[in-house]
């Protein structure tokens, strides 16, 4: 069980910050001191999140914005190095950004379904240009926002862009089963992957008519963020619990296989 003592300050990038689990993320971390990275897909976003997260008593000075678009990986690419320039040491990498796969299937210019990139590949992309700043001090972690529904999910590795048969659920199901299997793979960082719950965000027509608050989410995030938490390195939770995730999580042929094809989809020369 990996824990860390923490540092008098602290960097954190949370994704897809600008509303739900993600902004209240970003609103907790702040509020213990910590140095947020606001991510925002546009500037007006960005610009609004920073300004009712001061409105709701952020300190303005523990606050930075971030832009990329994540349905292009060149912005994605960008804002690493952005990132990476001006915070040489990065303690935390929220991997929390995603969207609902659309009813009719969609492509990115980059050539990807949808929200197999948003909610996989940008993340997958983000984290290793930042391995820099992830590996310039002990005790840095990856926390990747997940979903129980990953448990439903299979990889189509022969047509991971669902062109063939496409259904939403199936496509976001996907996505999330990737982001919970990358977290297995070996980094000098420790990361995990985290169900926050049924919440009554911008996903929740995805699960039910009715969840807990996008506070009580961020919750159970920001927890797995705090250097006083023992993580199991690669581990599943669910809200606050150590979980079993889907058996095809737990095999190292499938994060190796998985790996391969990320690098392929995002242009990367595989390890």
């Amino acid at each position: 069980m990996s824990s860390a003592v923490s540092p008098a300050f602290r960097t954190v990038l949370v994704t897809g910050a600008t509303s739900g689990i993600g902004w209240e993320t970003a609103r907790l971390l702040a509020g213990r001191g910590d140095t947020v990275i606001v991510h925002a897909p546009d500037q007006a976003s960005g610009d609004d999140a920073i300004t009712r997260l001061v409105a709701a008593g952020t300190d303005i000075l523990r606050l930075r914005l971030a832009v990329a678009d994540f349905s292009r990986l060149d912005e994605v690419r960008a804002m690493a190095a952005r990132v990476a320039e001006e915070h040489p040491v990065l303690d935390v990498l929220v991997n929390n950004a995603a969207v609902a796969a659309p009813e009719r299937r969609t492509v990115t210019a980059d050539g990807n379904e949808l929200s197999l990139q948003v909610n996989f590949l940008a993340a997958y992309l983000l984290t290793r240009e930042l391995a820099g700043p992830l590996s310039a001090r002990p005790g840095s972690r990856v926390v990747n926002v997940s979903s129980s529904m990953h448990r439903t999910a299979s990889i189509a590795w022969s047509d991971p862009h669902r062109a063939k048969r496409y259904s939403s659920g199936a496509a976001y199901a996907q996505s999330q089963l990737a982001l919970t299997i990358a977290a297995r793979e070996q980094t000098p960082w420790t990361s995990v992957s985290v169900h926050p719950g049924v919440c009554d965000t911008g996903l929740l027509r995805l699960y039910a008519h009715e969840g807990d608050s996008a506070l009580q989410g961020a919750e159970c995030v920001v927890r797995l963020c705090d250097p006083a938490t023992g993580l199991v390195p690669g581990a599943y939770y669910d809200r606050r619990a150590l979980s079993p995730a889907a058996p095809a999580a737990m095999e190292d042929r499938t994060v190796r296989r998985l790996c391969k094809l990320a690098d392929r989809l995002v242009g990367a020369k595989s390890a």
